[in-house]
């Protein structure tokens, strides 16, 4: 939103605080949330579409000022594919859309609240932030929890661009597939809780599921042979 604000008002000469739905900007009527909201005491509120602005959260005379033919709401509705064509010539907000893009959320437009994100797209938002970064260590707690079964593979996708670039990830995992793509595992056991905390298996996932040696203790190479027979 910064570079879209400065984008804007340098192009219209004018305050970048007027393209903000959270300052000088914003509709008066609904203060730039786009919709009013009525209590009805004892019963669910209602939330209605701002007649002053129709949703589109700015005022009037801020509306008049635009880029490439668009206003700043015009903006705000895009997804995310079709603003890598309207900023192509400004590298820091396409470098910022592309990351988006490639994590597999070009659907979503540049104005959609967080609110509205699955856990699954939360999570690939917020490693879209990290993809252009080298030479950092990330932990990941269980990242699949939550997520559908299509969207396991855009993450896999994801780690596997982080590892290209050069970092290193550390994933705590049990999904099969996320276990099956990593470079190195180390298998905790043998079982679970109190009867667990012991290495039980170091290496890479083709010898844990040869089973010979210390995998031959694994319960994860186990259920990994059992999968790929």
């Amino acid at each position: 939103m910064d570079e879209l604000r400065k984008l804007f008002a340098k192009t219209n000469v004018v305050n970048a605080s007027l393209f903000s739905f959270n300052s000088s900007g914003a509709c008066e009527t609904c203060q730039g949330l786009g919709v009013l909201y009525t209590d009805l005491a004892f019963m669910e509120g209602i939330r209605t579409v701002c007649e002053t602005c129709g949703g589109r959260r700015f005022k009037e005379e801020v509306l008049q000022y635009r880029y490439r033919g668009r206003t700043i709401s015009d903006v705000l509705a895009l997804t995310t594919e079709e603003a890598l064509a309207v900023f192509d010539k400004h590298p820091s907000i396409l470098r910022r859309l592309k990351a988006v893009a490639d994590v597999g959320l070009g659907y979503v437009t540049l104005g959609q609240p967080l609110s509205t994100l699955s856990g699954g797209e939360r999570q690939r938002l917020k490693l879209a932030c990290e993809l252009h970064k080298a030479g950092s260590i990330y932990v990941m707690d269980e990242p699949t929890t939550g997520l559908h079964m299509s969207d396991v593979g855009s993450l896999l996708d994801i780690m596997n661009r982080l590892v290209d670039a050069g970092n290193t990830v550390v994933v705590i995992e049990h999904h099969p597939d996320i276990i099956r793509s990593a470079d190195w595992i180390i298998d905790m056991g043998p079982e679970s809780g109190a009867r667990g905390g012991t290495v039980i298996f170091q290496g890479t996932p083709q010898r844990l599921v040869e089973g010979q040696g210390d995998a031959a203790r694994s319960i994860t190479g186990k259920y990994l042979r059992g999968e790929l027979r």
